[in-house]
């Protein structure tokens, strides 16, 4: 039995299909480098704004520091999730997209793994930003594994999301206003656990703003990948 008759054969296309998706998303990143330089730029900028517009004292730091620094990832995740098609609607490919045999639901996935790429990389760059300006140790793995698992449900909305708004005339003002309500469980969740970490207790003390992420995120990841398709025919 061939290999491409076989019973494996359909994830195996599907795979094929996730991965060429997605290194089209990724190659032409490479080549232009423009969304994470301008999450970069703009999530450094946040952070020193925020710097210098706070007098902070040392017991005011642990209460205001985890809110700076979700908003700076928010702002510069935000601002990367509205350019996640801006190639395609700039070359007049969005019908294209939809033309190539692939499952529609692959398309998802593989923006969501080019967002949530492009969405590690700037915060990557960001809690060392974070830790030299504030003088607070973020670099933790308590503190990371937090921010990965809200930018799993960020990226996830945000995915959805900017296929809703690219297709309008003010698509930069709508998708934080889309976006954005939607996250408030999230955020509060990220900033509380992070907080929390931040202010040296134990990880035992995160657990319920933990669950509540990892119970957002499930959700979030697979109402995603189930309301995709009907985001699609709006391109059509």
């Amino acid at each position: 039995m061939s290999k491409d008759t076989g019973p494996g054969a359909p994830r195996v296309r599907y795979a094929q299909q996730l991965g060429a998706l997605l290194w089209k998303d990724l190659a032409i990143e490479l080549r232009t480098r423009d969304t994470i330089a301008a999450m970069l730029v703009f999530g450094v900028l946040s952070l020193t704004v925020f710097n210098f517009a706070f007098e902070l004292r040392a017991e005011s730091l642990v209460l205001v520091a985890p809110g700076v620094l979700w908003v700076a990832v928010l702002f510069a995740g935000t601002l990367g999730l509205g350019r996640a098609y801006s190639h395609e609607r700039e070359r007049g490919s969005l019908e294209g997209l939809l033309l190539c045999p692939v499952d529609h639901s692959a398309i998802y996935l593989a923006k969501l793994l080019a967002n949530l790429a492009y969405l590690a990389l700037a915060e990557a760059v960001l809690l060392p930003v974070f830790d030299a300006f504030f003088g607070v140790e973020a670099l933790q793995p308590g503190v990371v594994a937090v921010i990965l698992l809200g930018t799993v449900g960020f990226a996830s909305v945000g995915t959805v999301f900017g296929a809703m708004a690219v297709q309008t005339r003010a698509r930069e003002v709508m998708l934080p206003i889309l976006l954005l309500p939607v996250l408030v469980p999230v955020i509060i969740g990220s900033v509380k656990a992070t907080g929390i970490l931040l202010d040296g207790r134990p990880w035992s003390d995160t657990w319920v703003w933990v669950n509540l992420l990892i119970v957002f995120d499930v959700v979030y990841v697979a109402a995603s990948f189930a309301l995709y398709e009907y985001v699609l025919e709006d391109w059509g």
